[in-house]
């Protein structure tokens, strides 16, 4: 091996042979790799941590190093591609600049006429909020005596026994 690329060689003959080993099998010596490739101890290293960054080998110090075990594949994501085009500005040369009419954002922003109650915004009108009634709510459940402290670690009797009827049905 020619001491300029001995790392990149010693990687790519070594993970030609991975297939010979078994997901967890363990892999020769590291004093074994340097008498049979003829390279330096530091290459050996170098070579293994290569594998390793890549996934294809697991290096436990002391132990020696291993076969990976393969990666469950993850999940294939969603075509995203349409955000590429809807939010390119000009990056890319074959794609047409966007401008986008923000007339309808800003009517859907501004306040409603007198006397209209809106149910897009997910929040309740303020005459439709019952703010007096549950100021007094939390007010008594405040002064109730234990209301401050800490419930028993197995849960509020009353509670586990709405939850037992509601579950057995």
């Amino acid at each position: 091996m020619h001491e300029r690329s001995s790392v990149a060689d010693l990687v790519s003959q070594l993970r030609g042979e991975l297939d010979r080993y078994s997901p967890g099998g363990k892999l020769p010596s590291s004093r074994a790799l340097v008498d049979r490739f003829r390279v330096s101890p530091v290459t050996v290293s170098r070579a293994l941590a290569q594998l390793a960054a890549e996934g294809l080998v697991v290096t436990r110090p002391g132990a020696g190093a291993f076969r990976a075990r393969p990666r469950p594949t993850a999940a294939p994501t969603g075509d995203t591609s349409w955000q590429e085009v809807a939010l390119s500005a000009d990056g890319a040369a074959d794609l047409v600049p966007r401008t986008v009419d923000a007339s309808g954002v800003l009517v859907s922003l501004a306040a409603p006429p007198p006397g209209v109650v809106e149910f897009n915004g997910g929040y309740l009108h303020p005459s439709l909020q019952p703010e007096r009634a549950m100021a007094a709510a939390l007010a008594r459940a405040g002064r109730r005596p234990g209301a401050w402290g800490r419930p028993p670690m197995e849960g509020l009797p009353e509670l586990r026994e709405w939850f037992a009827r509601g579950i057995g049905g």
